[in-house]
């Protein structure tokens, strides 16, 4: 069978399959004592008494009420048979299910601990070669920002880690600046974004909120939503990333100048690998891919969400929403 982390899941899975069995078993058996019972009761009500030409010959007279009680007795003990016979059988068919589940996990496993060495001599590299460059100067700002995206890079690793053991994230994170994982989220995208003619730029309200997230998983976030916008904005448009607050929400937007969504229900855009017509001028498809997948998935898991604001031939906004924190 699977590993601790997934024997419960498989239980609760077997069992689920045995009640099923067990409660279409019931309601057969339900149905075949009421028409049992109703074929009985007419049969009393219009008795067919032996004659006088069948004297001489035996006869069994059976009390009705008993008939009925054996009936009921063989109706629940078929019940509970069928739900043992159904709960090992379950068992029996969810087993390779746990396998597979234990493969996957042992995968993740060893791959992520496999991937946080390269990557913590990766970043002693980088200290490196912060070290010999001059403060200020744009290399020492490039190796910054490549550190902050191998630190990243480990964030991820770290959680699919977390995630293959099982293990509950802590809910004690302290709380982080929307403004400054925003900002340097638009920071490092503004190569790329320049390479494409697109004008990529960041402003807060001046709030400053705070929300209790893992800073990786918001930075991820915010990132999914701001290379989505990229890879469905012309060039010579414009993304603006923002945040702000609203009564009691951290509020992250990312708009963009893009031809807004089409050929799919907004709803659905959040759905694992949803794709969508291209855009005239553009081709292959357009894919909103897995990303906002992810992206619903680590606001739902603190308590936010996220939603297409508006969406239009002059573009779209999406908004990110988390509980405000209090420092």
């Amino acid at each position: 069978m699977a590993g601790e982390p997934d024997r419960d899941t498989l239980r609760r899975a077997s069992l689920k399959v045995a009640l099923r069995i067990s409660a279409a078993c019931a309601v057969l058996v339900l149905c075949l004592l009421a028409a049992a019972t109703v074929y009985l009761m007419n049969k009393l009500a219009h008795p067919d008494l032996p004659g006088s030409a069948a004297a001489g010959k035996a006869y069994t007279y059976l009390d009705s009420k008993d008939l009925i009680e054996a009936m009921i007795i063989a109706g629940v003990a078929g019940i509970v048979l069928a739900g043992v016979v159904g709960w090992f059988s379950a068992r029996s068919a969810i087993r390779p299910l746990g396998e597979a589940l234990a493969l996957q996990r042992r995968f993740v496993q060893d791959a992520s601990h496999e991937l946080r060495t390269p990557l913590a001599i990766l970043d002693a590299r980088i200290q490196l070669a912060q070290r010999g460059a001059v403060p200020g100067s744009k290399a020492a700002q490039a190796l910054g920002r490549i550190r902050e995206d191998a630190a990243t890079l480990t964030g991820i690793v770290n959680e699919l880690l977390l995630a293959a053991t099982g293990a509950a994230p802590d809910p004690s994170a302290e709380p982080v600046e929307l403004a400054g994982v925003a900002g340097s989220v638009a920071e490092s995208l503004q190569e790329l974004a320049a390479r494409r003619d697109i004008r990529l730029s960041f402003s807060d309200d001046g709030s400053r909120p705070l929300a209790r997230i893992d800073r990786n998983s918001l930075r991820r976030a915010v990132l999914a939503l701001a290379d989505n916008a990229l890879a469905h904005t012309r060039p010579g448009g414009s993304i603006a990333i923002s945040t702000g607050v609203e009564g009691t929400r951290a509020v992250v937007c990312v708009a963009d100048t893009g031809s807004g969504i089409t050929g799919v229900d907004q709803a659905r855009i959040f759905d694992r690998f949803v794709r969508t017509p291209s855009p005239e001028g553009t081709g292959g498809q357009r894919s909103f891919g897995i990303g906002l997948a992810l992206v619903r998935e680590i606001a739902t898991a603190a308590g936010g969400g996220v939603e297409v604001a508006r969406t239009g031939p002059e573009g779209t906004t999406m908004r990110l929403t988390l509980p405000l924190a209090r420092p």
